[in-house]
């Protein structure tokens, strides 16, 4: 048998069929090139809008009103010349302070507001609470134009008409609904623990608000006053009607270059990109708190 076995020849190794596991990085690469591209098409859909603007800005006044535009058209920076003023006239300075100061005030107002009642809806809920969530977002449902004119007519009779301070109350009162709706969530996911345990230590409401809740939902509280800070800057309806010279805000301030007569496309992307410059620099100055606040409780 060992003779027999030794003279036989040996048989040839079969051939192993592929993996799985060597197959799957292939299909997991291909998904992913596949997610990679459609994130960079809905990218530039998203920046493409933005890119246009900058670029119309930095053409003269016959260039961008032809149709169809002309992207081969010389560069200029007249719009922003006769943007800020070059050539006389009111410049937008008090009118983006305006904005500024509207908007920082209000977003502060909001916070210290928010905070102690998002706290009293999360870590220490009262009854009926989801009710209460309710009312704060049904606040939103009523268009701002039907609460235009009692509005008006009680700023015309208190003397409040063109006064930064009524804009600073109404957007408070604006975007107090949406920040306890988005801090209540926030302040969910800090652990009882931690509040227990300063309480122990003896530490009061005030004192576990700023040093204890506050920190661990810093992210939220940035994404929070992030939003209210747009919401406001953005505002234009209220600021139109209620404003005139003295508390004119940035949008209101834009709105003024367009007019029945002339060109003013070039003038009006310029204006508009300046004015968006503050939001833009706020979103990408806490764009990693953002991502965070608003993931905030999303994964367990």
């Amino acid at each position: 048998m060992s003779a027999l076995t030794a003279g036989a020849p040996e048989a040839a190794p079969s051939a192993a069929p592929p993996k799985a596991s060597a197959m799957a990085p292939r299909s997991v690469r291909r998904k992913n090139a596949a997610l990679g591209l459609l994130a960079w098409a809905c990218g530039l859909i998203f920046v493409l809008p933005i890119a246009w603007m900058v670029l119309t800005s930095l053409h003269s006044e016959s260039d961008a009103a032809t149709n169809p535009p002309s992207l081969a058209a010389p560069l200029t920076l007249d719009g922003y010349r006769e943007f800020f003023s070059a050539g006389g006239g009111a410049g937008p300075w008090p009118a983006l302070a305006n904005s500024l100061m509207a908007s920082v005030f209000s977003t502060l107002f909001v916070l210290v507001l928010a905070l102690p009642a998002a706290y009293s809806l999360s870590i220490r809920p009262v009854r009926k609470w989801r009710d209460v969530l309710f009312f704060f977002l049904s606040t939103k449902m009523l268009p701002i134009v039907a609460g235009l004119l009692p509005i008006y007519l009680f700023a015309k009779n208190t003397d409040f008409l063109d006064n930064i301070w009524l804009l600073v109350i109404l957007y408070t009162s604006m975007n107090l609904p949406i920040a306890v709706w988005m801090m209540q969530s926030f302040l969910a996911e800090v652990p009882s623990a931690l509040i227990e345990a300063a309480q122990i230590d003896g530490a009061r409401l005030p004192t576990v608000l700023t040093r204890v809740v506050a920190p661990v939902a810093a992210p939220g509280i940035a994404a929070t006053a992030l939003i209210c800070f747009i919401f406001s800057w953005n505002e234009m309806l209220f600021a139109r009607v209620l404003t005139g010279v003295v508390a004119q805000t940035a949008p209101v301030f834009l709105t003024g270059f367009i007019t029945s007569q002339g060109l003013f496309l070039a003038k009006v992307c310029a204006a508009s990109l300046v004015i968006s410059l503050p939001v833009l620099a706020a979103g990408f100055a806490a764009q990693d708190k953002l991502v965070q606040g608003l993931s905030l409780g999303a994964v367990k």
